[in-house]
């Protein structure tokens, strides 16, 4: 393996790797450990192909530098600008995550010290500071310490959970429901929320494409998103299976809260700076295609001008701002990345990427048995993502409102504890 390889490999799993893990094993308690695990698998397995097609296209067709630009080449400019809000929405839910994970590990640090609203704003304006320095491989740096840090802090839990003798959220004396499944009995809401989040976990392949122009072999991209997506998966797998089996229907959301208190502090201590890492990353990528959007055919583009560094520090305000809204608007991790998964990571990491293959495979259709599936099996991919977006859409709505009706999350801009 190269160093190039294990380089941008670690940057993509960096990016992808922080708020996913966090997610799965709640979700696995909905659709059960099996189904879960399949879940896991499929979708790692889809999301890695979409990436080597998205890489393969960028190779094929000079000039595309985002998911945007390839949108460009097969749909013209109307479906470019509709990839590019998509894109725009998903890294802003994305990063609505990140802050609200923050939130959430400085009010379990301070024992919820003051309004959840004002730990919040502090996440925000650290994300906005961050993802604001103007070259990505100036704080590439943030990739390695965002993925070892939760990587640290969730192998502590998982160590954690496994010294109880019952989990520490449930009743500690007395009979009580375990709540461990092989194979749930879910609804369709909520087995498509939960979907929609496994799904999300690994989907954010479309911020590896700035990767490729950094790296000192591109050739390597493709060794580097299996490694990437190796170590991902794999540890999706185990320490979302190993949580859920210790922890049952008691599995905290996000997963480190699992342990008891003090472990919860622990890991909540150190996963800080992978939650906060997560959301400047995201916020960055997509203030970084605002940017070049804005003033691509501008000679402020290249030159450090006021106008340049004013047009820059606006489009990393306004993500920051609206990520900030959004994590105030829909206070529980799970369904922000459930929405993410569903409303505009399905179209534009499943669909498209499925679409992108067609483009450049239509001789496939006319060609031998094996190929013929090949390119069928790319329609089926799309058609799947068209049923994501649809049902997960409706599913993570639709929870979002009972919950609100149920009294299971506060109002909008609540204060209260986000710690559940």
């Amino acid at each position: 393996m190269s160093s190039s390889e294990g380089e941008k490999g670690e940057k993509q799993s960096g990016v992808i790797f922080a708020t996913g893990v966090l997610t799965i094993p709640s979700a696995m308690f909905v659709l059960g450990a099996l189904p879960g695990a399949i879940n896991v698998l499929g979708w790692q397995g889809l999301n890695t192909y979409c990436a080597i097609v998205q890489g393969n296209f960028r190779n094929r067709h000079a000039g595309c530098h985002s998911i945007a630009d390839m949108a460009n080449v097969v749909g013209g400019t109307w479906l470019k600008e509709v990839v590019g809000v998509l894109f725009l929405v998903t890294y802003a839910i994305v990063g609505a995550s990140g802050i609200f994970g923050t939130s959430v590990a400085l009010n379990v640090l301070s024992n919820h010290a003051i309004c959840t609203n004002w730990f919040m704003l502090v996440a925000t304006i650290a994300v906005l500071i961050l993802a604001s320095v103007r070259k990505f491989e100036n704080i590439a740096w943030l990739t390695w310490a965002g993925f070892l840090t939760v990587y640290v802090a969730v192998f502590i839990v998982v160590v954690g959970v496994t010294t109880l003798d019952r989990p520490a959220a449930a009743p500690q004396t007395g009979d009580y429901d375990f709540g461990y499944h092989v194979i749930g009995h879910p609804t369709f809401v909520a087995a498509i929320t939960s979907v929609s989040t496994i799904f999300c976990s690994g989907a954010g392949t479309s911020a590896f494409l700035p990767v490729i122009s950094e790296m000192r072999r591109p050739r390597d991209y493709n060794k580097a998103v299996y490694l990437c997506m190796g170590i991902v998966t794999a540890s999706y797998l185990t320490f979302s299976l190993v949580v859920y089996k210790y922890c049952g229907q008691w599995v905290a959301s996000p997963s480190l809260g699992s342990a008891g208190p003090t472990i919860k502090k622990v890991a909540y201590g150190i996963g800080l700076t992978g939650l906060l890492v997560s959301a400047c990353l995201y916020v960055h990528v997509a203030a970084k295609y605002l940017f070049v959007r804005l003033l691509r055919h501008s000679e402020h583009f290249q030159k450090n001008t006021v106008v340049h560094w004013a047009v820059w520090l606006g489009c990393t305000t306004a993500m920051s701002a609206v990520s900030f809204l959004l994590a105030s608007g829909i206070p529980i991790f799970n369904y922000l990345l459930a929405l993410a998964g569903s409303l505009t990571f399905s179209p534009l990491a499943l669909g498209l990427p499925g679409y992108l293959w067609v483009y450049d495979h239509q001789h496939y259709r006319k060609g031998k048995m094996w190929q013929v599936i090949v390119y069928y099996l790319n329609w089926l991919m799309i058609a799947l993502s068209v049923f994501l977006t649809i049902g997960g859409t409706y599913g993570v709505i639709q929870n979002i409102i009972d919950a609100y009706s149920q009294g299971l999350i506060g109002g909008a801009f609540s204060c209260e504890n986000n710690d559940r």
